[in-house]
Order: structure tokens, then C-alpha cells, then sequence
């Protein structure tokens, strides 16, 4: 395994000792930042406004593209998803907050601007980050500040839900994204691994195989023409849905879904 570079170690590091970044550096990945120029985005997130106000809701995904493809159907298989978030959360009043292309900074306007009001969901699930390691090209350190200012805002906004929060999964896009990546985690991991009002899973596993990306279980290397692997294809997603269950089934205090047999 290739080892972290000094600069991000060091960065890891800070992260773990809990030191505050420097007062005059504006971090743009905790700023909330709305993208209601974008036509299809500002009309998504007002059909979402209206879904979360139209029946009681028990369980949110908030995310980017990877948990809006949760809404994709195929042909081809490996792009069918809905019918494996209806076999998990058919049942669950569940709601799918997952926006294309959204960064930290854009879930944190979207919680602070409708997405958590007048509702009391038993769990939220969290996974976002993977675009800031994209042409936003946001360090560690300020991705993991993001993270903390959404989590303190559900915490603040939604004090009664439990919050389930994901580990941004690895990509082969480049080698400064892949470090970014194990850094934030290792961040997370450290900060959230033992609190008590967040559950934070480590996913990283499901997408490896003999210490390398294992480009099987991505969309991305079977499109026309073949991209960098960063989207889990519905069987990776399908082995994501059930590595969170177990968790997930507790938090919710019903039974576990979508078990094979």
C-alpha cells in the first residue's frame, strides 16, 4: 500500500488532535453554498421540499450522485438500483436527499435550508464528500470540516434522529484524491468511531480486493467511453445497502431487510 504523503499525515494528524484551522482562512467546504442556478438542481430540491412535507418520514439519505443513483433503473443490471433501495427501504418512509455533482458545502445549504424542517426522522444517513476531491479539488482537512459542520447541524436541527455516517469511498481518479480519501476517514473514524450520538461505518472494504480498487463493483469503467471507477454499480451498492443493515436495522429498532438467502 502506498503510504500517505508527509503533507497530508501531517494533516491527518491535526485533524486527530482536534487543533482549529487558522481564523483567516475561509473554509469554503463548511460554507454553505447554494446551487439553485442550476435548473435541474433547483427543481429537484423543490420536489424533494414537497415529498418530505407529503408523509411521515423515518429515515433520510442525504448524499450526492452516489445516493441518487439509489433511484436509477435499468437495463442494463448494473445500473438497475431501485429495485434494491425498494427490497431495503421500500418500507421504511425513507427519502432520498442524494444530489448530482454536490459537495460538503452543498449538502450543508440544503440541511440549513428546508431539508431538515418540520420533520423528526428516527435515522438520517450521511455520505458525502467524494466531490470535494474532484475539480473542487477541497483538502482533507477542510472536507472533514464540512463533515463536522453538517453533522452539527443535523445534531442541532433533528436532535431526536440518530445519524449513521458513511466513509467517503475510495475512486481511482488520481493519487492525491485517493489520499485526501483515506485521510478524511481516518479523521472520521477517530472522531466519530466512539461518539455516542453518531455511528460511523467504514465501507472502504466492500470496494477492495488484494490491497487495490477493485473496479468491479463500479459504474464508471463500464460507460461509453469508460471514466475513473468513483460510482458503485448496483452490486456495489447492493453490497453497501447490506453492510450497513445490520446497523442501520438497530438504530431504526425494526427488523433487518433485504437479507439473502
Amino acid at each position: 500500500m502506498r503510504l500517505i504523503p508527509c503533507l497530508l499525515l501531517t494533516a491527518t494528524l491535526l485533524l486527530l488532535s482536534g487543533a482549529a484551522p487558522s481564523s483567516s482562512h475561509t473554509v469554503l467546504a463548511a460554507t454553505p453554498i447554494s446551487r439553485m442556478n442550476l435548473s435541474w438542481w433547483r427543481t429537484r430540491f423543490e420536489a424533494k421540499q414537497a415529498e418530505l412535507h407529503s408523509r411521515p418520514i423515518n429515515l433520510l439519505f442525504l448524499g450526492d450522485s452516489i445516493t441518487q443513483y439509489w433511484e436509477m433503473r435499468g437495463p442494463p443490471d448494473w445500473r438497475d438500483y431501485a429495485p434494491i433501495w425498494d427490497r431495503f427501504y421500500g418500507d421504511r418512509n425513507a427519502v432520498n436527499l442524494g444530489f448530482n455533482g454536490d459537495a460538503t458545502s452543498h449538502l450543508l445549504w440544503r440541511i440549513e435550508n428546508g431539508e431538515t424542517a418540520g420533520i423528526t426522522p428516527k435515522v438520517a444517513v450521511v455520505l458525502i464528500g467524494a466531490n470535494n476531491f474532484g475539480r473542487l479539488h477541497w483538502s482533507a482537512a477542510d472536507t472533514v470540516a464540512g463533515i463536522d459542520a453538517i453533522i452539527a447541524q443535523l445534531r442541532d436541527r433533528l436532535p431526536h434522529t440518530k445519524l449513521l455516517l458513511l466513509s467517503v469511498l475510495p475512486s481511482d481518479r488520481s493519487a492525491w484524491a485517493t489520499d485526501n480519501t483515506l485521510a478524511t476517514n481516518h479523521a472520521l473514524a477517530a472522531r466519530y468511531g466512539h461518539d455516542g450520538d453518531v455511528t460511523f461505518l467504514d465501507l472502504t472494504s466492500i470496494f477492495m480486493a488484494n490491497g487495490k480498487l477493485n473496479r468491479d463493483r463500479y459504474l464508471d469503467p463500464l460507460l461509453t467511453p469508460p471514466e475513473p471507477s468513483l460510482h458503485p454499480n448496483a452490486h456495489g451498492q447492493l453490497l453497501m445497502a447490506e453492510a450497513i443493515e445490520p446497523t442501520l436495522a438497530a438504530l431504526l429498532g425494526d427488523r433487518r431487510h433485504g437479507v439473502r438467502k
